[in-house]
């Protein structure tokens, strides 16, 4: 259980959330103000550090004064890189990629706020990492009321580990949470606290009618929305993106880096030509949201010549296809390979965005059935005897995924 010197903190960061206007509820206050962080950190957190190095640091070996700014600090923070190595087993500093962490409190509380929970609900939560936000619904709805998936047995091992030393035995799953979990269905509430390419079907179909999911969707380290979707009746869900958001992808997702001589990959284009927007502008967040949505496959990816230019490039492996970019005087020029001309797809997306606005991401819509994701902006959409129509003004922009 949490030790009463560590109050003060638990306060300060509740006032913090408040400030930032994450934290809006009496009920979420009191589970901020209960749960203590620093128990969900153990063995230890990676810390940024120089050249692209992490830093660890350990909750026995730190002082326990750094321990608990570290513990209520508003940051992400890494509690494994390449999905094994904690900070208790580093001796210092070291490289890797992070694969689970501990979200900062104000993206975890604004989103239990986004979620509407009310008491008696039912949620399952996708991503248990440290156990934070599931402690935190276990205070609000009540540790029966609260399954948790994680697909990492040594991350959830540690989530249930301090879970109970908190106080609090939730149902914990270890598991493929693309899944969900049907034995507890259905649900009230879905929560995923990892990044998912698309909203999985099996997630709609375990959660009841009127009942929400939240997720973050996209597959970029950026361009990411947050989801907010209700499902309907008919088995379908809609809803829309009301905020950018920035996670972890599911394990069974993550884009593997593309390795070896980017060049030579490129080599061989099928066309060239000047581009009519330019590949930079994919820097911003909604081009990047809608460059995933025109080519769900493809990574954009930065590099530097010998020569220490900049060099932009697009692959979609899935489909052997590429784009690649070099920058003159006059513009920008693509130089295109594969079955697919990937930049014709999202250039064209870029444009219908630019003309009908530069709208933000907050303005799309999301439409989930079984057999295909929709999304689009400006303009209604109904669904009648499980035929799609529009009504009103037709969408500005619009991008169907089908599933089969």
């Amino acid at each position: 259980m949490s030790l009463p010197h560590n109050a003060p903190q638990r306060r300060t960061l509740a006032d913090r959330l408040e400030t930032a206007g994450a934290l809006k509820s009496p009920e979420w206050r009191a589970a901020v103000e209960a749960v203590p962080r620093e128990l969900f950190l153990n063995p230890g957190v990676f810390l940024p550090s120089e050249a692209g190095h992490w830093r660890p640091v350990t909750a026995l070996g730190a002082d326990p004064k750094e321990w608990l700014e570290i513990a209520y600090d508003d940051q992400s923070l890494a509690t494994q890189l390449d999905g094994h190595l904690t900070a208790d087993q580093a001796a210092g500093p070291v490289t890797g990629v992070p694969t689970s962490s501990s979200t900062t409190p104000v993206t975890v509380v604004g989103m239990l706020e986004d979620l509407n929970v009310h008491d008696g609900h039912l949620v399952l939560e996708i991503g248990t990492g440290t156990g934070y936000s599931t402690a935190l619904m276990c205070h609000r709805l009540g540790e029966d009321n609260v399954t948790t998936v994680e697909v990492d047995p040594q991350v959830a091992a540690r989530a249930d580990a301090a879970l109970e030393e908190a106080g609090y035995s939730t149902w914990t799953v270890t598991g493929d949470g693309l899944l969900g979990h049907p034995a507890r269905a259905p649900y009230d509430r879905i929560i995923a606290t990892c990044a998912v390419r698309r909203i999985p079907y099996t997630w709609v179909r375990q959660t009841k009618p009127g009942g929400i999911i939240l997720a973050t969707v996209g597959s970029w380290p950026y361009g990411t929305g947050l989801a907010k979707v209700t499902v309907n009746e008919d088995g379908s869900a809609t809803g829309r993106i009301i905020g950018r958001s920035s996670f972890m992808q599911a394990r069974s997702q993550a884009t593997t880096p593309l390795a070896g001589d980017l060049s030579a990959r490129t080599a061989y284009p099928d066309t060239e030509r000047p581009t009519k927007v330019p590949p930079r502008l994919l820097d911003e967040w909604m081009p990047a949201f809608l460059a995933q949505l025109a080519a769900p496959g493809a990574q954009f990816v930065r590099a530097t010549s010998s020569g220490g230019a900049q060099l932009l490039y697009l692959f979609d492996p899935e489909r052997e296809s590429f784009a690649a970019f070099t920058e003159e005087a006059s513009g920008w020029t693509v130089r295109q390979g594969g079955p697919v001309a990937i930049w014709d797809d999202i250039e064209e997306a870029l444009r219908d965005w630019q003309d009908a606005g530069r709208p933000d991401i907050s303005t799309v819509r999301v439409h989930i059935t079984e057999r295909a994701h929709t999304y689009w902006i400006g303009g209604e959409k109904v669904t009648a005897e499980g035929h799609s129509a529009w009504t009103g003004e037709k969408p500005l922009l619009r991008w169907e995924h089908c599933l089969t």
